[in-house]
Order: C-alpha cells, then structure tokens, then sequence
C-alpha cells in the first residue's frame, strides 16, 4: 500500500512547471502614408477612422520560443478620401513551456497580445503626430473577448458544416 501511494504521488511532482515570459519586444513593420496631403489639412478635422486587429504567432526554433506578431491598421477618412493610413507589426518574443494544445492558443492570442498593444497603440500615435495629425489614443482591447468571439465563430462555423453535409 505505500508503494502505491508514492506512484500516484510522482506524476505530480513530475508536472511541467509552467513559464511564460517575455523576451523581446520590437516593431517588426511600421507604415504610414497621407495620400490626400496637402490638402486634408484645409478639412475640418473630423475623420472616419476604422481600425483593424489580427495577431499571428509561430514557434521560433526548439527551446519553447514563440514569436507573436499583432498587426494593427488604422484609416482616417475625411468625406471618403484617406487622411491618413498607418499600419504596426509590433512583435514579441515570448518564452513558453509547460503549456500545451489550448491553453498555448489562448496565451498566443491574448496575453501576448495584451502585452504587445500598448507599444502598437505608442507608434501608432507618434507617426501620425509626426504626420502632420492630432494624436491618436486608440482604446484599450479585450483580446480574451475577441479570442472566446473567434472559437464561438469557428465552432458555429463548424457546426453550419455539418449541418449542410447532412
């Protein structure tokens, strides 16, 4: 009998301790352009501005490196023409291990991110302010929101599949 509690006492003691850390943090693109200058600046400032978010990651070799990439792309409109148009790969990479499947895609898609916007969000409000712009003060993200929106997405997206197949 106390053999067979100290077996079930080593997996325990034998779990991956799990780690997640960040490593590096750099602008990997940075892009701006204002098409409509010189003349957006005789308009009243009172633009359009649509934003758009997509994250990517891959493994970077075999020591549990991961680099993340979130893409932020922002368009100012003034009475449909472009002000201005600014995109930022701001990347990362992050140390990760003892977390497999779906967990890793969770911290892949929101924590990473979550660290790597406040520097997007930075760089997006400098170059526009060196464009000749009022500063731009994007609002703060819910990435685990718009992760748990993707996998219901995906799995009604799954689910209509079956149904037509059917």
């Amino acid at each position: 009998m106390a053999e067979e509690e100290t077996g079930a006492a080593a997996p325990q003691g034998e779990q991956a301790q799990q780690q997640f850390a960040m490593q590096r943090i750099y602008a990997k693109d940075l892009s701006f352009e204002s098409p409509s200058s010189p003349d957006v600046f005789k308009k009243q400032w009172q633009p359009q501005v649509s934003v758009d978010l997509n994250t990517k990651s891959n493994k970077i070799g075999e020591e549990g490196n991961y680099e993340v990439v979130l893409t932020v792309t922002l368009t100012a409109k003034l009475e449909d023409e472009t002000a201005f148009l600014v995109e930022v790969q701001q990347a990362g990479i992050f140390f990760i291990t003892g977390i497999e499947g779906e967990n890793l895609r969770r911290v892949l898609a929101t924590a990473a991110p979550t660290i790597l916007f406040p520097y997007a969000r930075e760089n997006i409000d400098a170059v526009c302010v060196k464009g000749g712009f009022p500063a731009v003060m994007l609002a703060p993200v819910n990435f685990e929101a718009l992760y748990q929106q993707a996998v219901a997405q995906q799995g009604q997206t799954a689910e209509d599949g079956e149904a037509a197949t059917h």
